[in-house]
């Protein structure tokens, strides 16, 4: 019987976890289990994972091990366990797609697209001068692009602040006009009481969605949100399993689901939490400012979910500082942007090659990202 041998984690730059998995066939599956800003955290777990459970174990009963990754332990969800098991699971599914020589997504069912829509990332935490960068993201072919809404903003803020998110989008409608979507994230930085007042300002823009426009501790607030404005209201980054998700679904609030394949437990998970949704007539557009084993993980369950929409890649953001997402490939070419699409991957496993060599070289550099902690006038912290 095929066993799990080995594994080894690798931190890298930008802020970026890998984890590499080893079977007793000499298959090597890998995986992306982080959380940005925690990642020695989540390395300490994904550890605990593996030498605890997975050594020595069978790779193929992929459900079997999440659930006892999961449920195994008294306490469970949360954003650094299930990050844990994303990783794994992701590396366990590349094991799996290797060994039968396809692709993940024919291992879920096959194909239902051949290719996914991208966005690309426009401007930084405190948006400026995207007017102009939305041009030219349009011009090398993007169709749809997304961006702040604001920097810090108080409980209850000015009208000039709102004017001036208003104003940042206008710009950017302005640049591209009405053939291009524009997601607006407002990052959980935006309280409740002026959720309503914000997305009034921006609704002429038409939005392509609005992204996490309360805090998931807010998620109550959504349906009285929705019931005021047009704008596809989109959240999801900071939920962690089908249980999160349940609620929100059941509101009828949202529109599009960002559950994070790095985040909210997998492969395994997300194409689970991907069909409640469809249900519910809800999109799916996966959360992924990460690498790419994240990003090819989310393209195998984009492959293969009906309602998937959009996928984020994090090509050129503001936090890739010292690598970037192609860096890492031996074979960049397969996340190759063509008119907007990026093509479904055929090779087997997660359909990358990482580059392992390189991985090792930036391995030895020292990595320590964390969110900036900012604060209003003040002195109180505010929300990033």
């Amino acid at each position: 019987m095929t066993k799990v041998v080995d594994y080894e984690l690798f931190e890298v730059p930008p802020r970026w976890l890998f984890l590499r998995v080893e079977t007793s066939d000499g298959l090597v599956g890998w995986g992306e289990p982080v959380v940005e800003g925690r990642s020695k955290t989540v390395r300490t777990a994904v550890e605990e994972l593996l030498d605890n459970y997975l050594l020595g174990e069978d790779p193929h009963r992929i459900e079997d091990h999440w659930q006892a990754m999961y449920r195994g332990g008294f306490y469970r969800g949360g954003p650094i366990l299930m990050s844990a098991i994303a990783g794994v699971d992701q590396a366990l599914w590349d094991i799996k797609g290797k060994a039968f020589d396809a692709p993940v997504h024919q291992l879920l069912g096959g194909r239902a697209r051949d290719r996914i829509r991208v966005y690309q990332w426009i401007g930084g935490d405190r948006p400026a001068d995207v007017g102009e960068a939305a041009g030219e993201k349009v011009d090398e072919g993007f169709t749809a692009l997304k961006m702040n809404a604001t920097s810090e903003m108080r409980s209850v803020d000015t009208p000039a602040s709102v004017q001036a998110a208003a104003d940042r989008i206008a710009s950017v409608r302005e640049a591209v006009g009405p053939e291009v979507d524009i997601g607006v994230d407002f990052h959980g930085r935006v309280a409740k009481p002026m959720a309503k007042r914000l997305a009034s300002a921006l609704e002429p823009y038409d939005p392509f969605f609005i992204e996490e426009p309360v805090l998931p501790e807010q998620n109550e607030s959504l349906p009285d949100l929705a019931a005021h404005t047009s704008i596809p209201i989109a959240t999801g980054e900071r939920m962690f399993s089908r249980w999160d998700f349940k609620q929100v679904l059941a509101d009828g609030a949202v529109d599009i689901i960002q559950p994070d394949l790095s985040h909210a437990g997998g492969i395994t998970e997300v194409r689970k939490i991907a069909s409640m949704a469809e249900a519910y007539d809800v999109a799916l557009a996966p959360h992924c400012p990460l690498g790419p084993i994240a990003l090819a993980s989310c393209i195998q369950v984009d492959a293969c979910s009906h309602n998937a929409l959009i996928q984020e890649q994090s090509l050129d953001i503001h936090y890739n500082e010292g690598g970037d997402v192609l860096d890492y490939l031996a074979d960049p070419d397969v996340f190759t942007y063509d008119e907007g699409y990026v093509d479904v991957p055929t090779g087997p496993g997660l359909g990358i090659e990482v580059n392992e060599e390189y991985v090792r070289e930036q391995a030895e550099r020292d990595v320590d990202w964390h969110n900036p902690v900012w604060r209003h006038d003040d002195g109180s912290v505010a929300e990033w």
